[in-house]
């Protein structure tokens, strides 16, 4: 197994933990296959990347968040994060004590043109940047853009029961294998009514929907490399194209081509028509 990729350095991030005002910003780049490390902040945290996609771990569970999506972090929840390509970056931390109406849990938001031009613009403002100025009213729409923005369930919740650990690490290394629950069971040496019953218990999911979600959650870093549809939906475990842009479309609303629009119409370059088997 190749060694992990080191975290390139870093300012000090400790100026973020005691903010002199109720938002603050900056910017990090990193290579492909670099991670944080497992951290936690004392504020709550909006982590977004203008290029690249974030796979972010935490204790609970797991998202993915490409471009066009942003997640919503509370304080205190201990994660780490990934880099598939080369990320730029965007984070801002906020001090829910000074600002009411935050999201409630983690979750996985839209960014809107508007959000995201705020986001880049807001790493360039001084953290102890004075009330009732541009630099206060740019953060303040912010935020307002993170109230009305709808969230994404790209949330995989992980089960704490250790008996599913090692199904749910499998699942996710090889989304497309064949395994069906009975096999899974088997392995765990547990009925198969046990594991359904766990899975609902520990993860509020089946484990056909958790599964779902698995497969979901490994294809959105190559649909964001531009990888052709069809060879995603194979190593997924679908047995056709349409079948995987079915269950996309059931699950997002919209096609795999569709999901990394950056505006309504637009469609990834040599991903139109994709949704659709060859040859229809």
């Amino acid at each position: 197994m190749a060694a992990p990729i080191p975290p390139p350095l870093r300012g000090d991030r400790k100026r973020y933990d005691n903010l002199p005002a109720p938002m603050a910003a900056m910017e990090d780049n990193w290579p492909s296959g670099a991670s944080t490390g497992w951290h936690a902040h004392p504020k709550d945290q909006l982590l977004y990347a203008i290029a690249g996609v974030m796979l972010v771990e935490s204790d609970a569970g797991a998202w993915v968040v490409p471009p066009n999506r942003a997640l919503w972090l509370l304080a205190g929840v201990r994660h780490n994060v990934t880099m598939s390509g080369e990320v730029m970056m965007r984070t801002a931390y906020i001090d829910a004590s000074r600002v009411p109406d935050l999201p409630a849990q983690s979750c996985v938001i839209n960014v809107s043109p508007l959000l995201r031009a705020l986001l880049v613009e807001a790493v360039h403002v001084p953290i102890d940047y004075a009330p009732d100025t541009r630099d206060d009213r740019l953060m303040r729409l912010l935020i307002d853009e993170v109230r009305v923005s709808p969230t994404v369930p790209v949330h995989l919740p992980m089960p704490r029961d250790a008996r599913l650990k090692p199904i749910c690490d499998a699942l996710m290394r090889e989304p497309g294998s064949p395994a069906v629950a009975a096999d899974w069971a088997l392995r765990a040496r547990m009925g198969e009514r046990t594991l359904h019953r766990l899975f609902l218990a520990e993860t509020g999911m089946t484990f056909a929907q958790w599964r779902e979600q698995a497969r979901l959650l490994h294809a959105l870093p190559q649909l964001a490399r531009g990888d052709k549809v069809i060879d995603i939906a194979l190593a997924c475990g679908y047995a056709s194209q349409s079948a995987f842009t079915a269950m996309f479309r059931r699950h997002f609303g919209m096609p795999p081509s569709a999901f990394y629009r950056s505006e309504p119409g637009q469609e990834r370059d040599g991903q139109q028509d994709e949704d659709r088997d060859p040859g229809r």
